[in-house]
């Protein structure tokens, strides 16, 4: 007995899906998409590397604490370089804020956009080691002022976020994103 259920080959992909978002907002620029993209990139990177954390020996602690007192894990340092590479590579951003460093990261001019970026690279790290679920979060803001680049810009209220979501690593991931009209969910395969 066979399954006659045609192979589907028109997927909806996650890239293709903030791509065709991008397009229909009336002015846009593509600087948002190619944000958004860059910001998945790193999720599925990160992704790739919580499955393999334990063949690899990244789990167990780096040696520091960050900012709220945590001890950070070898996979909090990993996470939190590629998403700052992956965003800063993207050209659209001017501010990062991230749990693991005291201080926002200000973009060098020739990278610089027009987005401030809060996240959290790898929330629930004090889990790895136990194989719970962790995931990063995101918020994503735009810079309201022509001032050079600072840690205020990220100091915006929650009606101001542009897009936001989160990664869900375990089992699967799961990435839910929201651009201001709901809340769209993917399971990404690996």
């Amino acid at each position: 007995m066979s399954d006659k259920t045609p192979f589907e080959t028109d997927m909806l992909t996650l890239t293709r899906f903030v791509m065709e978002k991008g397009r229909r907002v009336k002015g846009a620029t593509g600087e948002l998409t190619q944000l958004l993209n860059s910001m998945l990139t790193a999720i599925k990177a990160i992704s790739s590397t919580v499955r393999k954390a334990g063949l690899a020996h990244m789990f167990g602690i780096a040696g520091t604490v960050n900012v709220t007192g945590d001890e950070v894990k070898k996979l909090d340092v990993l996470s939190n370089s590629l998403v700052i590479n992956m965003l800063q590579s993207s050209y659209s951003t001017c501010v990062l804020v991230t749990e693991e460093n005291k201080d926002a990261i200000i973009i060098p001019k020739d990278k610089r956009g027009k987005y401030v970026v809060c996240f959290d690279p790898l929330d629930g790290s004090s889990n790895i080691d136990c194989l719970a679920p962790i995931g990063t979060i995101f918020a994503i803001y735009k810079k309201e002022t022509d001032d050079e680049p600072s840690e205020k810009d990220a100091l915006q209220p929650g009606r101001n976020i542009v897009a936001a979501g989160y990664a869900l690593y375990g089992s699967a991931t799961l990435v839910a994103l929201s651009t201001g009209q709901g809340v769209d969910c993917f399971m990404l395969d690996p």
